[in-house]
């Protein structure tokens, strides 16, 4: 990396400057980043063990079961080794492995959401015809399609800031953050905070508008069936779905609506503990208490289980 600066090294100032607040933020963090890890792991193991999940809907899930442990362990670790060592500090080269891994697994999330809401629409309006459509072919290269977009909405920006000059350290938030780092730079970074802002507001609209057309298909769809069980039925498959986009993109769009440039960093940090630490604890959750086939699934694997421990 090329930086000639003589800044090596940032402060991470964290979420909280009180001791005391700072013992429960660890134990809350760690109880949500255990139980996260725990509850995603059992659903990529319950569709890798269970032939009866062996469809592209489950796919889908498994990778974004991947995606969720994936994101949560490149934020949640650093913050908790900061808080029990004591020590503040990162290299520059560290921070920006970290922004690479976040923006990464982020990005590529939001694609694996549309590429999942697509799935939801040929599963609703062409049933039919949807293992011909979702083989695992198709299905192995949209979740492909998913890493390399994430990966090009992330390498422009990161590669013209790791030439960048840095005059101050000190990051007001608990993991590293493209803003706080920008700000910290001598050198003139109108150019990247542009690049930036279009290449997060093009994966934010481009995967909504695949999301809301899909479902404004399925909702149509659905609304012309002719029982009401049918209706309940259709509307059942989605709305695991519906839900994990609503917590996605609503956390999202609440950090960008700021009562205050004062408040502005207080709420980011807040709010990002929702995407960051909460969401993929309740995802696993959202799926299975939704889901009568994961549900089916568990409890299978839950009957083995006891099955082998009483044989032996």
């Amino acid at each position: 990396m090329r930086n000639h600066s003589a800044v090596t090294t940032f402060i991470i100032l964290g979420l909280t400057n009180d001791p005391q607040l700072e013992i429960l933020v660890f134990i809350f963090l760690f109880i949500t980043y255990l139980l996260s890890v725990i509850g995603n792991l059992i659903i990529i193991s319950l569709i890798f063990m269970d032939s009866h999940l062996k469809i592209a809907m489950y796919f889908f899930l498994q990778n974004f079961s991947f995606l969720e442990i994936s994101f949560t362990t490149a934020c949640v670790p650093p913050y908790l080794y900061i808080i029990s060592s004591g020590d503040r500090t990162i290299t520059i080269k560290a921070c920006f492995s970290q922004i690479f891994f976040i923006v990464l697994f982020g990005a590529t999330e939001f694609f694996l959401l549309a590429v999942m809401s697509y799935d939801r629409y040929v599963a609703i309006c062409k049933p039919l015809h949807y293992v011909t459509i979702m083989d695992s072919r198709i299905c192995r290269s949209l979740i492909l399609c998913c890493w390399v977009s994430g990966l090009l909405i992330i390498l422009p920006p990161l590669g013209l800031t790791l030439h960048l000059e840095f005059c101050d350290s000190v990051i007001d938030h608990f993991v590293c953050d493209a803003s706080p780092i920008l700000r910290n730079s001598c050198s003139d970074t109108w150019f990247i905070e542009q690049l930036v802002i279009v290449c997060a507001v093009l994966t934010f609209i481009m995967t909504l508008i695949c999301i809301v057309l899909s479902y404004i298909y399925i909702i149509r769809t659905i609304l012309r069936l002719p029982s009401v069980q049918q209706r309940k039925k259709a509307f059942s498959t989605c709305s695991s779905h519906m839900t994990v986009v609503s917590i996605t993109y609503g956390s999202c769009i609440f950090m960008y609506i700021k009562p205050s440039a004062k408040d502005e960093v207080a709420i980011n940090k807040a709010v990002s503990l929702l995407p960051i630490s909460v969401a993929p604890l309740l995802n696993p959750f959202i799926y299975t208490l939704r889901n009568k086939q994961v549900k089916q699934s568990f409890c299978d694997v839950l009957k083995r289980l006891a099955f082998l421990s009483q044989k032996y």
